[in-house]
């Protein structure tokens, strides 16, 4: 739950989130539910802050994606947050590790003054930051990105706008 002002009054309401993914060889899935196959091997912005509203923290999430040896397959090779004037990368089979202004740096870490978590839950990176936002990697296959309401409509990327 959030906290905001409704009709001149305090009031608590369901905070909701939309949730993007994107997974070895070609599969994603947009904010909105939208599936799509896209096999190309670069690096994409998954989703950006793109809306000019100056509230809005401004953040962008990138993947790299590259040839697994075939050359119709491809994985996620690594993962790129930045944010807070800090970029963090996670780079596929770095268990347990990430990349902190090109710094190697073991889980768990606390950034921002607290404004950025980055801890390791199972065998999956999980980051989050103090504005909601959650990413999910697995260092190899699968990246998921949770984004709340008020980003709705004002992001762009591979995980749609």
């Amino acid at each position: 739950e959030k906290c905001e002002v409704v009709d001149e009054e305090p009031t608590c309401v369901q905070e909701t989130f939309s949730t993007c993914w994107a997974t070895s060889g070609l599969h994603y899935q947009t904010f909105d539910g939208k599936a799509f196959d896209f096999t190309g091997t670069c690096t994409y912005t998954l989703t950006k802050t793109c809306d000019t509203d100056p509230t809005l923290p401004i953040f962008s999430i990138e993947a790299r994606k590259e040839h697994r040896g075939n050359r119709k397959v491809s994985y996620v090779g690594s993962v790129t947050l930045r944010v807070y004037d800090i970029t963090i990368t996670a780079v596929r089979s770095e268990n347990g590790i990430v990349r902190v202004n090109n710094h190697r740096s073991h889980l768990p870490i606390s950034l921002a003054q607290g404004k950025l978590q980055l801890q390791q839950k199972g065998k999956t990176l999980l980051i989050k930051t103090d504005f909601r936002l959650k990413i999910l990697y697995d260092w190899g296959d699968h990246v998921v990105i949770k984004i709340p309401s008020r980003f709705f409509g004002k992001v762009c990327g591979m995980c749609g706008n």
